[in-house]
């Protein structure tokens, strides 16, 4: 069957996909929980585990819009809606308001796509990206078996595969992009800090957000704000849309660039005078006229092809060898497949960044885990002391490099004798040489680099550098200071500790998303990551407040999954209340706080810099165990290491929402501490004797 019959076949059946949806796993998990009333009808419920097999179909179509002539007639709300069919939408954040009434009118009850409204626009942004990240995974088949959804006779579901013998020859991102619905001003306004966290992160998100009709614009209408100029800066692209017609190009431009290329954050303002518009004529519009500059992947140029030699002629005579790999090598179900063979046939030692983590299994013994500000200490030494750097993925932010003039010295000092140096592969030109001089660059999609790469690597052996890498594992792990009794107040590694144990060998099954803060680090270095795409946090802009509606974003994108937030008090409180967002949806996640009063990471800085004077760090917290049943969730409070493995236990089986509040020693640093880029050299002397010469 031709590709264009089962599109048709796929336009043809969508009221019918209704009617084929089972009931979904998270309702099935959460039966035991406490009724809560949902203000969704039956068919808005979260979909079943098993129909996100229909979506690459879905998504398919998007990438050759059809005529315009099909939406004559139609109102700029319903174009929306008809756009978010064919891109495969289903499910959309929001929260309505006067100047986006159009739209919310046209998605009244829709069958198609589920809506969820968030208690405040930032948290629905944030669940939007939880969404997008996990959905890469989800929602891919690789590339040698492409599911394609048709529909025969109205009635009969069936799937096709059609076999590709060309392993790398789909796009660089094969997810589902997070889209948010909200109105003019301060709601759009409200969305600008997830627009950033996005594009800092590389998330695909699309914003859509009301706007005052064309004639008031100029004019401090009502809820009037210039969205398009306020977001030009953190979005790849934003656009107004001023008339009707150029609606449906517009939304489709909108999916191609947020999800092409380093995947971000685009914004299409609508106002409402062409929402509530009725489209009466079409006109001729360059389709293929995309207003920004998306990278074509396809294929390794050969300007490319000569660094990979250059490359692999480095690695395979390297003697220190290190990988560096950022959340460029998760952007494809093959990245960790390739990372661990380059690993293995080279025998060269891993260390990923916050965002890479899982990327790489943290069980195998070359992994050196995070490395960083407060990455291990084996895997900063290991790529101080590298004649061979290779980074894939990861743009050298200044919590990895620290002090510039003293990173990496050992490959500066062998690329000078050319036996050795930094190589960077990136997908995006300005990350390159960016922040750190590299010896050999390729500009590419990340995995289909590391893929030529691979075939131009030699089996190696580097017993002596392993050998000393193993030592240092030994000699440095990531260490706290236990409890002194069984009743003795918590430390919060201990609860990460005992998370880890208790998911050890399940860990394929859950998700971990995480606020900003020690939390964040203790979360990331004391749980071991085994299994790609199951780290969602904010990286680039760090922002607090993500931890709960990144949750409930991932649970709704992964619903065949248990997500967990590890979060800090400082954090949870910036976004709680969208706790009462997954009571009314039915959202099974599970809160895993960290309590110690006080914003702890600040705290621990002004503890090292200015003479632990804690200005305004101090926390008045609520009784968290309360407020979570007052959102319908269960709460459950331990504050000891002796109660701790049961609560967990408990914590865990909970088929329902549920929040474990941990309260925690709040003197607990995070160490180890490697310096800020911008921190002098005798401060970085102090830390690392009073870390590495703890005994």
């Amino acid at each position: 069957m031709s590709s264009l019959a089962i599109r048709s076949g796929l336009r043809s059946s969508k009221k019918l996909l209704p009617n084929l949806i089972i009931k979904n796993s998270i309702s099935q998990r959460y039966k035991s929980a406490t009724p809560v009333v949902s203000s969704q009808p039956a068919t808005a419920s979260l979909n079943d585990s098993h129909s996100h097999l229909a979506q690459p179909a879905k998504s398919s179509i998007s990438t050759e819009p059809t005529s315009d002539e099909k939406y004559v007639g139609m109102t700029g709300g319903e174009i929306f809606h008809e756009k978010m069919l064919e891109h495969g939408v289903d499910t959309v954040f929001g929260y309505p308001g006067g100047a986006i009434l159009p739209v919310y009118d046209a998605i009244h009850d829709s069958k198609y796509f589920k809506f969820i409204l968030p208690r405040h626009e930032q948290g629905g942004g944030h669940m939007a990206e939880g969404y997008a990240k996990v959905t890469l995974y989800i929602y891919f088949f690789y590339s040698q078996t492409i599911f394609l959804f048709s529909i025969f006779a109205f009635t009969t579901l069936s799937y096709i595969s059609l076999t590709s013998n060309a392993p790398y020859s789909i796009p660089s991102f094969r997810g589902k992009p997070g889209v948010i619905l909200v109105t003019s001003g301060p709601g759009a306004t409200n969305v600008v800090t997830p627009m950033q966290d996005a594009l800092s992160d590389g998330v695909p998100l699309i914003v859509f957000s009301g706007q005052v009709p064309t004639p008031a614009i100029g004019t401090d209408a009502f809820q009037e704000a210039d969205i398009v100029g306020i977001s030009r800066s953190c979005t790849k692209w934003n656009v107004m849309v001023k008339d009707i017609a150029e609606l449906p190009r517009r939304i489709d431009e909108a999916f191609k660039i947020a999800t092409s290329g380093r995947p971000g954050p685009v914004l299409v303002d609508l106002p409402k005078n062409v929402t509530g518009g009725i489209l009466k004529s079409i006109k001729n519009f360059s389709r293929a006229n995309i207003p920004t500059k998306i990278k074509n992947d396809t294929a390794l140029s050969a300007e490319n092809n000569k660094s990979l030699d250059e490359a692999a002629r480095l690695l395979n005579n390297a003697k220190r060898p290190i990988i560096y790999a950022g959340n460029g090598v998760l952007s494809h179900p093959d990245g960790p497949r390739l990372l661990k063979e380059i690993s293995e046939l080279t025998d060269t030692p891993v260390t990923t960044t916050l965002l890479g983590l899982g990327a790489f299994d943290e069980n195998n013994e070359r992994s050196l885990h995070m490395l960083g500000m407060h990455g291990s200490v084996y895997a900063n030494l290991a790529i101080q002391k590298a004649d061979v750097i290779l980074a894939l993925g990861a743009r050298f932010d200044d919590r990895v490099t620290g002090s510039l003039p003293h990173f990496a010295p050992a490959a500066k000092e062998a690329a000078k004798r050319g036996a050795g140096g930094i190589i960077h592969f990136d997908i995006l030109a300005k990350n390159i040489n960016k922040v750190v001089q590299a010896d050999i660059a390729v500009e590419s999609d990340v995995v289909k680099s590391m893929a030529g790469l691979l075939s131009r690597l030699k089996k190696s052996k580097h017993d002596e550098w392993i050998s000393l890498v193993k030592t240092w594992k030994a000699k440095y792990p990531f260490y706290y200071e236990p409890e002194s009794s069984p009743d003795a107040l918590l430390k919060p590694q201990s609860a990460i500790v005992e998370l880890n144990k208790q998911l050890e060998n399940r860990k394929e099954d859950f998700i971990i998303s995480t606020g900003v803060g020690q939390h964040q680090m203790w979360a990331a270095q004391y749980y071991r990551w085994t299994t790609p795409r199951s780290f969602v946090t904010s990286g680039g802009l760090g922002t607090m407040g993500f931890g709960v509606p990144s949750a409930i974003g991932a649970q709704i994108g992964a619903p065949d999954k248990m997500v967990i937030n590890v979060d800090g008090d400082g954090s949870f409180s910036m976004t709680a209340m969208e706790m009462a967002t997954a009571a009314e949806y039915k959202i099974p996640v599970k809160m895993l706080l960290l309590n110690n009063n006080f914003q702890g990471m600040v705290r621990q800085w002004q503890d090292l810099f200015y003479d632990a004077r804690h200005s305004h760090t101090g926390m008045k917290n609520p009784d968290f165990v309360k407020l979570a049943e007052s959102m319908y969730f269960r709460g459950i409070r331990v504050n000891n290491r002796r109660d701790l493995p049961a609560a967990m236990k408990d914590f865990l089986d909970e088929k329902g929402p549920v929040l474990l509040e941990v309260v925690c020693d709040p003197r607990e640093h995070v160490y180890p501490m490697a310096p800020a880029a911008f921190y002098n050299l005798k401060w970085f002397k102090i830390m690392a004797t009073r870390i590495l010469m703890r005994d």
